[in-house]
C-alpha cells in the first residue's frame, strides 16, 4: 500500500509548514486571516504529477520547489485562467485573460518568465518527456512535438483552450470523487488534458523550431498585449518590429511559433472574441460594435464574424 504522503507534492507541503496549517485529504485550505481558496496536489508516480490551485493571499508567499532538478527532462503545462470568473470578461481590459496553456520544455522556468500571480488561479502539471515519449509512437512526428519531447532547448508554447478540453478542465476542477477513486481519476484526467494539447500542438505547420530566451518571450507577450489592447487598430508590422527591436522576419516567425498563428491572424481571431462580448452584452448595435472595433464597412465587419462564427453579427445578436 503506497504511502500517501508519497503521493503529495512536498511544495503543497511547505506551503501548508509555512502558513500554519494542516492538509486535510491532500487539500489545503488556506486560512481565513492569511486569504482565501484552496490548493491540491498528486504525484501520481515518479513521472507525472500535478498541482490545482485557486486561492489568494494577503501577502505573497515565496517558496523554493526542493523538487525541481535543472538536469531532468520535463515538460510543464501550465493551464491559467480557467477558473470561473465573477467578473464580465473583455478582450482589451484583460488582453492575458483568456484561458489558455503554457507549454515549455524544462529549460525554461515560466514562472520567471511569464508572471501569473504567484501561480494562484491555474493547474501545474510537470511530466517527464521520455516517459511520455514512451507513450507516443515516434514515425512523422511535427517538429513541435520532436522539440518538446527530445527537450534540449529553451522551447515556449502557447494554446489557447477549446471546448472538449475546458470540459476535462471543469471535471478536475468540480467533479466529486471519493478518496479511494480521487487519484486514478485525477491522473486519467491529467493525462487526457496532455493528450489533447499534444494533439492540438501537432497540427502547427512549423518546418523548424527556434530556440528561445527569456528577453524574447518578454517581448513577444508585451507585443501580444500591445496588439490585443487596441482591437480597433490593426497591426503593422514595421510599427511593431521597431518596438520590440527584432526585424519583421524573427517577430513574425516567434509570434507564430509560440501563439501558432500570424500576428492579423491572431489580432482578428480576438477581435471577433470581443465582437461576441460586446453583442452578449446588449449595450451596443451591430453597426456600433463593428465602429468600435475598428471596422469603417460593416458589410467586411459582418463577412469576417460569419467566417468565425457561420452567422452574420445580426443573426448572433438576435439568439442572445
Amino acid at each position: 500500500m503506497e504511502n500517501k504522503d508519497q503521493t503529495i507534492p512536498v511544495i503543497l507541503q511547505k506551503l501548508a509548514h509555512v502558513l500554519g496549517t494542516k492538509l486535510k485529504n491532500r487539500r489545503l485550505e488556506i486560512p481565513s486571516g492569511l486569504g482565501s481558496g484552496y490548493c491540491t496536489g498528486f504525484v501520481f508516480n515518479t513521472h507525472i504529477r500535478m498541482l490545482i490551485s485557486n486561492y489568494e493571499l494577503n501577502d505573497d508567499v515565496v517558496l523554493e520547489n526542493p523538487e525541481r532538478d535543472a538536469a531532468r527532462k520535463v515538460i510543464f503545462f501550465k493551464f491559467q485562467n480557467i477558473f470561473p470568473k465573477a467578473e464580465s470578461w473583455s478582450v482589451e481590459k484583460h488582453p492575458g485573460g483568456m484561458p489558455s496553456v503554457l507549454i515549455a520544455t524544462s529549460r525554461i522556468n515560466t514562472d520567471e518568465i511569464i508572471s501569473i500571480h504567484s501561480n494562484t488561479s491555474t493547474i501545474n502539471i510537470e511530466v517527464e518527456a521520455d516517459y511520455l515519449s514512451q507513450l507516443l509512437s515516434t514515425p512523422h512526428q511535427s517538429p513541435v512535438l520532436q522539440s518538446l519531447l527530445q527537450n534540449t532547448q529553451p522551447y515556449l508554447f502557447e494554446q489557447l483552450i477549446y471546448p472538449s478540453l475546458q470540459k476535462v478542465v471543469d471535471e478536475i476542477i468540480s467533479e466529486s470523487v471519493g478518496e479511494t477513486f480521487e487519484l486514478f481519476f485525477m491522473r486519467i484526467k491529467a493525462e487526457e488534458m496532455i493528450c489533447r494539447l499534444l494533439m492540438e500542438l501537432e497540427k502547427r505547420n512549423e518546418k523548424r523550431i527556434y530556440a528561445l530566451n527569456s528577453h524574447d518571450i518578454e517581448i513577444l507577450y508585451k507585443i501580444r498585449d500591445q496588439v490585443l489592447q487596441n482591437l480597433d487598430i490593426p497591426p503593422v508590422i514595421g510599427k511593431l518590429s521597431a518596438e520590440a527591436g527584432m526585424s519583421p522576419t524573427k517577430l513574425k516567425r516567434l509570434f507564430k511559433q509560440i501563439f501558432g498563428d500570424s500576428i492579423f491572424s491572431y489580432y482578428q481571431g480576438f477581435r471577433m472574441k470581443e465582437a461576441i462580448v460586446l453583442l452578449k452584452e446588449k449595450k451596443y448595435s451591430v453597426s456600433e460594435v463593428g465602429y468600435k472595433l475598428g471596422f469603417t464597412n460593416l458589410s467586411h465587419f459582418s463577412k469576417i464574424f460569419k467566417e468565425h462564427m457561420g452567422m452574420n453579427p445580426k443573426q448572433y445578436a438576435m439568439m442572445q
